[in-house]
């Protein structure tokens, strides 16, 4: 009895195959980048380093935005538990701005009594991948290395990437109150404008702070 010769996958086929591949490629990239920005996003490291970081956000003629005082307040409260005994601000300016984010932030955590002498601010740089350049400068011109990142939960690993990047040892230190985190639509939102812009710069090793709308870095 022969045996039934075995027919080859037509053309069709092959492209059907290939479709397919490439969706399930495509989906396991997605969904294991976003994993790792959700489980980024729930850490809390407060271990000891030379300087707490506060990623700049949007201000107001010297007034931080709600987002932005939430990270100054986490930023206070790392001092004040003795993570670092330096906080850096971050974040330039638009054109027509009278402050830096890093004045107004620097400000801010003054009037909270953080001393004048422990505040740094570095108000160069438009994006996060910029600013943390300068920041980078400015940490090893004093012979520093380490680095805890203060910014929004969905923003920490990309953040944490450009620093390591730029040259320092940091870990994120993410705030967990504030507008940015009140309700699941929010949180959702951001996971997903986040992943989209983290694969991006890992492409590129460019800042996507344009990427679908976002504003924080």
């Amino acid at each position: 009895m022969s045996t039934p010769a075995k027919t080859k996958p037509g053309l069709g086929g092959w492209v059907r195959r290939t479709v397919f591949g490439t969706l399930l490629i495509i989906v396991v990239v997605l969904g294991g980048t976003a994993f790792r920005v959700w489980q980024d996003a729930r850490s809390d490291v407060r271990t000891p380093a030379d300087v707490i970081v506060v990623l700049g956000a949007a201000q107001y003629n010297g007034t931080p935005s709600k987002i932005f005082e939430a990270r100054l307040a986490k930023a206070k409260e790392l001092y004040k538990e003795g993570v670092a005994k330096t906080i850096i601000t971050s974040g330039g300016k638009k054109t027509k701005d009278n402050y830096t984010e890093a004045a107004a932030g620097a400000q801010w955590l003054r009037r909270e009594g953080v001393p004048a002498a422990n505040t740094i601010a570095v108000g160069t740089g438009n994006d996060t991948l910029r600013s943390l350049r300068a920041v980078s400068d400015e940490v090893h011109k004093r012979g520093w290395h380490t680095a805890v990142l203060v910014s929004d939960p969905w923003h920490s690993l990309r953040a944490t990437m450009m620093a390591e990047d730029a040259g320092l040892e940091a870990w994120p230190s993410p705030v967990h109150r504030g507008p940015i985190v009140q309700t699941r639509e929010t949180q959702f939102r951001y996971i997903f404008r986040e992943t989209g812009a983290l694969l991006f710069y890992q492409l590129t090793k460019t800042p996507a702070d344009d990427f679908g709308g976002t504003d924080v870095g």
